[in-house]
């Protein structure tokens, strides 16, 4: 079979677009035999390179971030996969992750700390991070939140200015309630948050809680605190777009309008939200309780011997501030726990069952199933 040749416009300067790039070098492995030309330098808001002017070749995988590029790859007349949500190709399949669970996760994240206040801090550039603050901010209001937002000048906007635009967060954040818990659409976002906290000594997390989103290792760990950020399944997103375009080329018809969506994978919880910010100190004692012996098999009596208070009263006020009962916080805590040893970890699924908590390991898978609706061999197939 001859080598198909196939040009990808994908930055690699954040985590998420070199997670994407991770997912096309897997299905390349196994599946396809192609001639890959990648440029290096390709950001969101640039205009093609020079390189392509002469590019000759049988499809393309690209994030179409403005008009301009659209219409210049649309020249080509080869199968396109979209990886931006934009659409600024009609009639090409696009690809991306789910944005309403992505803000799911935040709103249980930050109303599972005990979290009234909440707030969205989104760039305007992005129709992703518009959608994600409507997502955001609609549940965080079924939750019986008071919601806050602020949306920052795009950063791929020429009026773009970072020490302007640390400068208006800064007034944000002076005249937010605070606890406070605050998404931001994404790391870069995040990062600029938690550096207006520094410059106005806001205590984090403590008084301000701040999360992102891509889990961008170098991101996250450099930042101080180290960020909490929400993980979005990019390998699976790039393995799937690579699996379509080999098909287009190959002279399958897709359905354009339907796109591939897929699920993030959780949160990756650091320093930037490691707080509680509950009242009732009954049940902050039960929730720290939870968190530190979730995986050790414990039950709601197990609870019930640390707090004043009999399980009636405790389940009652668990629902006031969690919204939900303390054992399903235990099977929450010990979920996540799974998600994580089996996106970071080589243990077999019995050893992983033993570290939550488990005395079985197909107990564990179905619990997981149930919670997750794949099994735990899916999701780490997928992660």
């Amino acid at each position: 079979m001859p080598r198909k040749s196939v040009a990808l416009l994908i930055e690699t300067s954040n985590g998420y677009c070199r997670g994407l790039l991770e997912g096309v070098i897997a299905y390349m492995k196994e599946r396809a035999n192609w001639s890959v030309h990648l440029e290096q330098e390709h950001e969101p808001g640039s205009t093609p390179l020079s390189w392509l002017k002469s590019w000759s070749g049988d499809g393309i995988i690209a994030r179409i971030e403005t008009d301009g590029i659209g219409k210049q790859l649309k020249k080509f007349g080869v199968p396109i996969v979209d990886l931006s949500a934009a659409r600024y190709i009609n009639g090409v399949p696009w690809a991306d992750t789910e944005d309403r669970a992505i803000s799911r996760l935040a709103v249980e994240h930050f109303t599972g700390l005990g979290f009234k206040h909440v707030a969205y801090c989104g760039d305007a550039g992005f129709d992703w991070s518009a959608r994600r603050a409507v997502h955001f901010l609609t549940l965080a209001k079924a939750a019986g939140c008071v919601v806050h937002e602020h949306q920052s000048v795009a950063r791929y906007d020429s009026s773009f200015h970072l020490a302007t635009e640390k400068r208006r967060i800064m007034q944000w954040l002076s005249d937010l309630p605070r606890p406070v818990a605050i998404m931001c659409c994404y790391d870069f976002k995040a990062q600029q948050v938690l550096d207006a906290c520094h410059q106005l000594n806001i205590a984090v997390p403590s008084e301000v809680a701040v999360l992102g989103v891509d889990d961008d290792h170098l991101v996250c760990e450099l930042s101080k605190p180290t960020l909490s950020s929400v993980m979005p399944d990019t390998k699976r997103t790039g393995y799937e777009a690579a699996s379509l375009l080999d098909r287009m080329m190959d002279g399958e018809q897709v359905n354009t309008d339907q796109p591939l969506i897929t699920q993030p994978l959780g949160i990756r919880v650091r320093e930037s939200t490691d707080t509680l910010a509950i009242e009732d100190e009954e049940v902050a004692k039960a929730l720290q309780y939870i968190r530190r012996h979730a995986t050790a098999n414990i039950r709601v009596t197990d609870i019930l011997r640390q707090v004043s208070l009999s399980r009636r009263a405790l389940e009652r006020r668990f629902k006031k501030w969690i919204g939900h009962t303390p054992h399903e916080e235990i099977q929450r805590v010990r979920i996540n726990r799974i998600k994580q040893l089996l996106s970071e970890t080589e243990l077999s699924i019995h050893e992983i069952a033993e570290r939550a908590g488990f005395e079985y390991h197909e107990y564990m898978a179905a619990a997981f199933k149930r919670e997750t609706g794949v099994t735990p061999t899916e999701f780490r197939a997928g992660n």
